[in-house]
């Protein structure tokens, strides 16, 4: 082979080997998710509280909240572990609390790696939200005053990732899924196209960020994971969400039918719709009663898969 022919096939290697490091480094930087600290605590709405912190993967650690029950005269009905989604934390979730502390139930709040003032621990994913949500659950296992049904909430990022860490455990009583996603790829694709990402480059992107997670899409979407939680499911969605368009559940909804998961819409509810979830509390409550929680009920109820 000539010397210049080698030097061009040369060049043009180190051409591609750079722009496949500047597209890595891009897709790294553009889904890196913001840490925004917690502003306050659960102190500032009057809530007893206990400040924790959690073992998770690779040695990490996750700052948590852990609220007691209301009333103090009664054992509680439970723990519901709460996460937010992209780019929250745990204070985001907390004008929610007081009506399932009402209820007679306890809540740990959580933060996932690279989020508030958990651990950082490189890329964040659904798979690594969705691990952190199974220690959670580990944790508050271990601890001796604990040992009642388990309930799972999770906002956006956070929804999909309970679904889908019940979808592989079996100590599960139910499962609350707000504001999150069908697939995604449609997520990935809507956020590149606001990005204004090249429609040939998307495909790349996608590939790339599959192959760093480590799990297949498929296997991990919120429309999939859904059907393979055997305990009660309730899935709802802001109907003004413009992050997440209610079109993913009901796309979800559409799949399942007639079978077991519950789907609520809430009116004039946003995407980070705080408030007006809370006004809507009872749609919540409702669905725990049902899943056996509540002060009549004090068995645990696990998940059989």
């Amino acid at each position: 082979m000539p010397i210049n022919t080698i030097y061009i096939l040369g060049f043009l290697a180190l051409i591609s080997l750079a722009g496949i490091a500047g597209m890595a480094y891009l897709v790294h930087r553009s889904f890196r998710a913001p840490r925004v600290p917690e502003q306050g605590d659960p102190g500032d709405h009057n809530l007893d509280f206990r400040q924790v912190w959690i073992p998770t993967a690779k040695g990490k650690r996750l700052f948590a909240w852990l609220l007691p029950a209301t009333d103090k005269t009664a054992p509680s009905t439970g723990t519901l572990i709460m996460i937010h989604g992209w780019g929250g934390n745990a204070h985001f979730l907390l004008p929610l609390v007081r009506s399932f502390l009402n209820f007679g139930l306890d809540v740990l709040l959580v933060d996932a790696r690279n989020h508030g003032q958990s651990d950082d621990d490189g890329h964040s994913s659904l798979p690594k939200f969705a691990a952190d949500t199974s220690s959670a659950v580990d944790w508050l296992k271990q601890q001796s005053k604990h040992h009642g049904p388990v309930a799972l909430f999770g906002h956006s990022l956070g929804g999909g990732a309970v679904l889908l860490a019940a979808a592989e455990r079996s100590d599960i009583s139910a499962v609350i899924s707000l504001a999150t996603f069908a697939h995604p790829t449609d997520m990935m694709r809507r956020f590149m196209k606001n990005a204004r990402v090249p429609d040939l480059v998307a495909p790349l992107v996608l590939l790339y960020v599959e192959f760093i997670i480590g799990r297949r899409y498929d296997d991990i979407a919120p429309i999939n994971t859904v059907g393979k939680v055997e305990c009660p499911v309730l899935m709802v969605h802001g109907e003004a969400d413009r992050t997440v368009p209610v079109a993913d559940m009901k796309a979800i909804r559409d799949k399942y039918q007639g079978q077991t998961p519950k789907f609520e819409i809430i009116p004039n509810a946003g995407h980070t719709s705080v408030k007006r979830f809370e006004e809507n509390s009872l749609v919540f409550l409702d669905f725990l009663e049902t899943a056996g929680f509540g002060r009549q009920s004090t068995t645990e109820k696990p998940c059989d898969l």
